[in-house]
Parts: C-alpha cells; sequence; structure tokens
C-alpha cells in the first residue's frame, strides 16, 4: 500500500465541469486555489493530484480505479456538502462509502452555505447524502462537521487522519474555542 498522506475531496459535480454558480466544483476549484495563492498557510496534498489523470469522458471503470487509487492513498477525505450533493446517485455515494467501510478514512464534511459554528450536525442531516446518513447512523463513519471556511479545512485536514479520527463518532465538532481560533463568530 502506498503511503497514506493525501487528502481525497468529494463532490457533486452536478453533470459538469465547468465552474460558475457556486456548485459543489466551485468549490473544490477554491480549495486547489488556496495553495497556490502562497500568501497564507493553506497547503494539503490533493490525492487527485496524486494519481494518474483521467478524462471525464474515460470510461466508467477507468474512472473508478482511479478512483479508488485515490482513496487508497489517502489519510482523510474533505466531503464538500452544498445544496444539490445528497442528490448525487452516482460518485458521492462510492466515495463515501468505500472511504469509511475500506479505507477507514475521517470524513472531513463541510456545508457550504453554512457560515457560523456548527453545534449540531444532525440539523444539517437534510444535506447528508444517503451514504453518509447511513454510515453516521450504523456508527460506522467518524466525520468532524464543519463549515467550509479555510482555516477549520486546514486545521481538520492536517488534524485527522486514518490513525487519528475525530472524537463523537459521525457527528463530530470543534469546540467554542477552537472555532475561535478559527476566527469563526456565532
Amino acid at each position: 500500500m502506498a503511503y497514506r498522506n493525501g487528502t481525497y475531496i468529494a463532490f457533486h459535480a452536478d453533470g459538469t465541469n465547468i465552474p460558475g454558480g457556486n456548485s459543489d466544483i466551485d468549490y473544490y476549484n477554491l480549495m486547489k486555489a488556496w495553495p497556490e495563492k502562497g500568501d497564507d498557510d493553506f497547503t494539503m496534498i490533493n490525492s487527485h493530484e496524486k494519481a494518474s489523470a483521467v478524462r471525464d469522458t474515460s470510461k466508467r471503470e477507468t474512472l473508478r480505479a482511479s478512483l479508488m487509487e485515490r482513496l487508497r492513498n489517502s489519510k482523510n477525505m474533505v466531503l464538500i456538502l452544498g445544496e444539490t450533493t445528497r442528490l448525487d446517485t452516482d460518485w458521492v455515494p462510492l466515495e463515501i462509502t468505500k472511504a469509511v467501510d475500506v479505507y477507514k478514512l475521517p470524513i472531513i464534511v463541510a456545508y457550504t452555505k453554512w457560515s457560523g459554528p456548527i453545534r449540531n450536525p444532525s440539523a444539517l442531516s437534510g444535506y447528508w447524502p444517503s451514504a453518509l446518513s447511513e454510515r453516521i447512523n450504523n456508527g460506522s463513519a467518524s466525520a468532524i462537521h464543519i463549515p467550509f471556511k479555510k482555516n477549520a479545512l486546514l486545521d481538520a485536514i492536517n488534524q485527522f487522519n486514518h490513525n487519528k479520527l475525530p472524537t463523537g463518532g459521525g457527528l463530530g465538532i470543534y469546540s467554542n474555542e477552537a472555532y475561535q481560533s478559527f476566527g469563526i463568530q456565532g
């Protein structure tokens, strides 16, 4: 097995790879842009950039094999949750299932439409894809729920991995002090 140091980012592409319109892919592209700016401390090893690239037109099995290789080499997963993520019936459910059931990855659940501290993740369960909901409810998922904010994402990416899971099972949250240190009020 390869060294597991990457962060796998799962998002609902909503049938496109073209940015514009606050879709999950826009937030994914924002995460990719932060380390490239070089003017702050945001760094991550993007698992999607570690494995060989495949085009969107690649055969389904080729794409699936590439995604599984990326998951296998990851230490954690960021799940970008927007308004339509739960509607994905294709890749997001597969990614969540494999991340939790096979690779035992903690999931950093990042809500794009939430800006303050998350204190009760269950109240946001309407955003959850069924694969995540099932794994939270059956106790197999390990997750931290955060707003899609750079400082919270950076902390979670650097802190949690397959050997160091968030506390709280599938309903992990940050403390008020942690949110204050991230500059997130609410």
